[in-house]
């Protein structure tokens, strides 16, 4: 590994730093943050309490508002972390002790015996299949079984089992016995002891994740009394393809198909009895989607979801929500359930609640669901002392507003659902940028602990016969229940040159990986075919694994049999001789592939960063900080963006004297050059090598980088409506702060004050949620009362969206006697001046009446719309927008700070509205997902590209018109164009456009798609 950008940020104490990282937790984000800083160049401990890695977002079905399979979603990533040579998985393990300071830590961990040897242990199951004792899982919730010899799930990595010694009756009677009789390889070892292991570390990251609220703290809903009333998290088990029902919703009471389904939000959420004052933050969407799925396995079900405030307030989230009552019929009634009563005779569950127009009204369901909330995972509490960490009120890691991943013990840090209840995409931005915040600390030893990857040489197939290998994926029962897999696979072997075939539960799991290394070793395969999911986000797993056996890895072809067959189809007849169509195709066109050879193209160790705002200083500094330097180019004369309009946050923090202080950081930063009144206008390059033109008043000036941060922000809306430019005493709430801070005493004798939300969000212009406007009205009436504590303050609102810790800031301003009334979109209010006097008519749906009221000031809670330079920017840089307008990264999960092209990341409103805290995450997790590329010398490049015949190119400039990346160039000295290997996306439209079929797209050349064609309306074999 290079040990570029090494530059170091001081030294602390006299020894020398540690280049290693401790991350302590296996969820999805102390997997990403391993990842970052394993791709960076540090040795990275990853410890998990439990057997496996994958967290909670291993539980899950689906995700929203995607629908993405979660196991599918998450699998490429724990093979990519169990098979990283510079990430040790420690599992089954606890942190005992952490002694040192910032960049050189000493950390005891306690390693629990696992009764076996995973060194003999070859993962065939074969001890779980003949062990007599049964348990409560606890990865499915408690509505499953496991052994006690066990692997937590089908695709677990590390994919080997342990035992249980509280539940092995070897252990509790002296009895049994039968797995170590069984196991043909002697891996199970009763002798094992716990042991304790001592790493030296630079940083640590802590990751403990999240548990469900226990919703026996809500006994009026009956859970454990009535069979019928189950978790969300149960719930997600039961829609599960690889659940203990097999993706088949069942109720508990008699496996029957519920027709009738009711959701309860906040059950252990915004809750004071609870002890959990906050919200919970992804409930209402994860009950939203588990509504939308379950429509789509039972047709004709009804889905009920009772709520208080709908709180859709993430990327995508307003669509999907709408989606879901306009298409797949979910209901939603505004309410709280009160009670819940099991009807003796057919075990249906009767709800009681008060309606929307106060009346009191029951309801008969034959299935509830307790949407839980999130609580700080059990054990982070004594985690949190051990490290010397300070929690929050509710057990949360204590952290600011603008260092939000940074602990009160230096070198310490925390992400994720450690730092609040959050989402899978904030996850990622703040594991992402925990990563950043340990490799600004150890910089300096980057490189100093890895290993390098080697891969064994590559076989010459060249002359060779083609031998086919055919895995098919029952991917639990995703594919499993409506294709017959055991049918395709005979099938399979029935084609010509195919030698092997086989299926798996899982063909992404380690343990099919060995299978398929095994195979490719067993029968001199090579060509691999496997029908499973999509290609988009598995194909990289399985050519490394090619890799890996000495085969090149374009060698490979996908069938995509989930997506395209058991996602879409019904019938199984006819989804199984599809699925076989789909094999016969994909061995046609394997026959015809042929090794490609891809090139080292060097990397530029430089930075470009577009926009000076907060989130672009924040990712430059960071960048600076871990050794790179950066090119900070600026549209307006002086950095700051859209912080120079904020003045304080709900916290407290004063932003202006923040941003004083960052503003001196960036200006006296050697590594960062500052470019203001200023605009990129030209850009080309690829991957580690960008070029770009930077325009100022006075001149333009050529810069190289091998990364780029796209952070130009967002702007405010303008409002049209309610009198906005037509009043003085109409205001936005942007400048409202503004006028508070700077004029107080012109406020004092406001008595009486209109906050309107949603202006500019959520209509049909703008079909999403501003994020920040709820908190922001919040906000600004609290300061109105600290100025006027009898002024009457009223917030005309749809629902209050103050997620997470921010719904104490509501219940404070309804303690303080700030008025939230709501209204519907049908009836917004009405805004009226006469005389030079306002007056505001709005219906309030809670007591169903018409109110008028006389304020001094009307203020609008206006929405925050997409830059007006994004279409142009977007263009230039060759990078999507949604349908909103604002950026579109790669993926909207697990890839939230990359664009789909590599080497271009984004952050901070670019992405969409967020908070402050958000924003600075995210451009920390920009930073740590350029520095990986940045800290390497050479990337890999070419493979799926397109090439030129110089012979048959006529130099009629087709492709250098069509080409979208501006790629191909004609070069004089050959009379004929030229694609460069390292720029070329294999979009293939020039290869489409050639009129002389000069061009190829390598992998996917014209003789490789028409023989999948060919064969397409053949008659399967049955």
């Amino acid at each position: 590994m290079s040990s570029k950008g090494n530059a170091g940020n001081g030294d602390v104490g006299v020894s020398r730093k540690v280049g290693a990282v401790m991350v302590v937790g296996g969820g999805i984000g102390a997997m990403q943050a391993s990842l970052d800083l394993a791709n960076a160049g540090f040795k990275v401990y990853l410890v998990e309490r439990t057997p496996s890695i994958g967290g909670r977002m291993a539980q899950l079905d689906k995700t929203f508002p995607t629908n993405d399979c979660s196991m599918c979603t998450i699998s490429p990533k724990l093979v990519e972390c169990g098979k990283h040579l510079n990430i040790d998985l420690i599992t089954y393990s606890e942190v005992q002790s952490i002694e040192g300071t910032a960049g050189n830590f000493t950390a005891k961990v306690l390693c629990k015996a696992k009764s076996v040897d995973y060194s003999k242990c070859t993962g065939c199951g074969l001890c779980q299949e003949k062990c007599p004792t049964k348990v409560d899982s606890e990865f499915e919730a408690g509505i499953g079984k496991r052994k006690a010899i066990y692997v937590p799930y089908p695709q677990a990595v590390p994919n080997k089992p342990v035992i249980d010694r509280e539940h092995c009756m070897k252990f509790t009677k002296n009895k049994c016995g039968v797995c170590q009789k069984k196991c043909p390889t002697g891996a199970i070892n009763y002798e094992d002891q716990d042991k304790i292991i001592e790493l030296k570390v630079g940083a640590i990251i802590l990751a403990p994740g999240y548990d469900p609220v226990d919703p026996k703290l809500r006994p009026e809903y009956g859970f454990g009394r009535y069979k019928n009333v189950v978790t969300s998290l149960q719930y997600e088990r039961l829609l599960s393809a690889s659940g203990p029902t097999q993706g088949h919703i069942q109720r508990p009471s008699d496996q029957k198909a519920p027709h009738k389904i009711a959701w309860i939000q906040c059950v252990g959420s915004r809750d004071a009895q609870c002890g959990n004052e906050y919200c919970s933050s992804v409930c209402c969407m994860y009950a939203t989607k588990e509504a939308i799925m379950t429509a789509e396995h039972e047709k004709g079900v009804a889905c009920s979801i009772f709520f208080n405030d709908i709180r859709a307030f993430g990327k995508g989230f307003e669509r999907y929500y709408i989606g879901a009552e306009k298409d797949s019929g979910v209901k939603y009634i505004r309410g709280i359930v009160s009670t819940v009563r099991e009807m003796q005779r057919t075990k249906n569950l009767l709800a009681r609640y008060v309606s929307d127009d106060g009346e009191i009204k029951e309801e008969e369901f034959q299935l509830v669901i307790l949407s839980v909330g999130l609580r700080p995972s059990k054990g982070s509490k004594e985690l949190a002392e051990l490290a010397g960490i300070k929690l929050d009120s509710h057990g949360y890691a204590l952290t600011s507003t603008f260092r939000p991943n940074e602990t009160t013990r230096a070198g310490v840090f925390a992400l994720g659902a450690f730092l609040a209840p959050m989402d899978i995409p904030e996850t990622v931005m703040t594991a992402s940028s925990a990563a950043a915040a340990a490799a600004e600390l150890v910089s300096e030893e980057r490189g100093s602990l890895v290993a390098q990857k080697e891969y064994p040489s590559e076989r010459d197939i060249m002359g060779q016969k083609p031998r086919v290998g055919v895995f098919v994926c029952r991917c639990g029962t995703n594919i499993a229940r409506v294709v017959d897999v055991q049918k395709v696979v005979e099938y399979a072997k029935t084609l010509p040159h195919v030698e092997f075939a086989t299926e798996s539960l899982f063909t992404c799991s380690t343990d099919s990986q060995k299978t398929i290394s095994k195979a490719i070793e067993e029968h001199n395969l090579n060509r691999v075919i496997v029908a499973a999911c999509t290609p988009a986000t598995h194909e990289p797993l399985f050519q490394d694994t090619l890799k890996e056996a000495g085969l090149n890895k374009f060698l490979f072809e996908m069938a995509n049999i989930r997506n395209q067959c058991s996602w879409v189809h019904e019938d199984p007849v006819m989804a199984t001789e599809k699925s076989k169509d789909l094999v016969r195709m994909a061995v046609a066109r394997a026959l015809k592939l042929e090794p490609i050879k891809q090139l080292q193209s060097p990397v530029t160790a430089k930075a470009l960063v577009i926009g000076g705002g907060l989130s672009g200083m924040t990712a430059a500094l960071s960048l600076a900080r871990q050794g790179f330097e950066s090119y900070l180019v600026e549209r307006s004369p002086k950095l700051g963006g859209y912080l120079n309009r904020l003045q304080y946050t709900l916290e407290g923090d004063n932003t202006q004297e923040w941003l004083k202080k960052l503003v001196g950081e960036v200006e006296k930063e050697k590594r960062i050059k500052v470019f203001t009144d200023a605009e990129v206008t030209e850009f080309s390059g690829h991957v580690g090598n960008f070029h770009a033109a930077v325009k100022t008043a006075n001149k333009t000036e050529k810069v190289d980088a091998g990364a780029v941060i796209v952070a130009t922000g967002a702007q405010e809306y303008q409002p049209t409506e309610y009198l906005y430019g037509k009043s003085p005493n109409v205001l936005t709430q942007l400048e409202l702060e503004e006028k508070i801070a700077k004029e107080p005493e012109a406020l004092r004798n406001a008595n009486t004050v209109v906050m309107i939300q949603c202006v500019g969000s959520r209509d049909d212009e703008h079909m999403y949620c501003s994020r920040v406007c709820c908190g922001q009205a919040v906000k600004n009436a609290l300061r109105l009362k600290e100025l006027n504590p009898a002024a009457k303050i009223f917030v005309l609102h749809r629902d209050i969206r103050t997620y997470a810790s921010k719904e104490l800031a509501y219940k404070k301003a309804r303690e303080k006697g700030v008025l939230f009334l709501r209204y519907n979109p049908e009836h917004k209010p009405e805004v009226a001046q006469t005389n030079g006097k306002l007056s505001v008519r709005a219906q309030d749906v809670s007591i169903g009446a018409i109110i008028d009221i006389k304020p001094d000031i009307v203020v609008l809670s206006a929405g925050i719309k997409p830059h007006e330079t994004n279409p142009t920017l977007g263009s230039l840089l060759k990078v999507p927008l949604d349908r909103d307008g604002f950026y579109l990264e790669a993926h909207l999960k697990l890839r939230p700070l990359d664009f789909s092209s590599e080497g271009i990341f984004l952050c901070g409103l670019a992405h969409s509205p967020k908070y402050i805290e958000e924003s600075v995450a995210q451009a920390r997790g920009a930073a740590s997902r350029a520095a990986s590329l940045l800290s390497k010398d050479f990337l890999t490049v070419g493979g799926v590209i397109s090439v030129v015949n110089p012979e048959k190119c006529v130099a009629c400039l087709t492709c250098v018109r069509v080409c979208p990346y501006g790629v191909p160039a004609f070069k004089d000295e050959e009379g004929a164009v030229y694609i460069e290997p390292a720029s070329c996306q294999g979009c293939g439209i020039c290869a489409g456009a050639c009129p002389n079929k000069a061009i190829e797209v390598q992998h996917y050349k014209d003789r490789q798609v028409v023989a999948k064609c060919k064969v397409l309306c053949e008659v399967s074999k049955t």
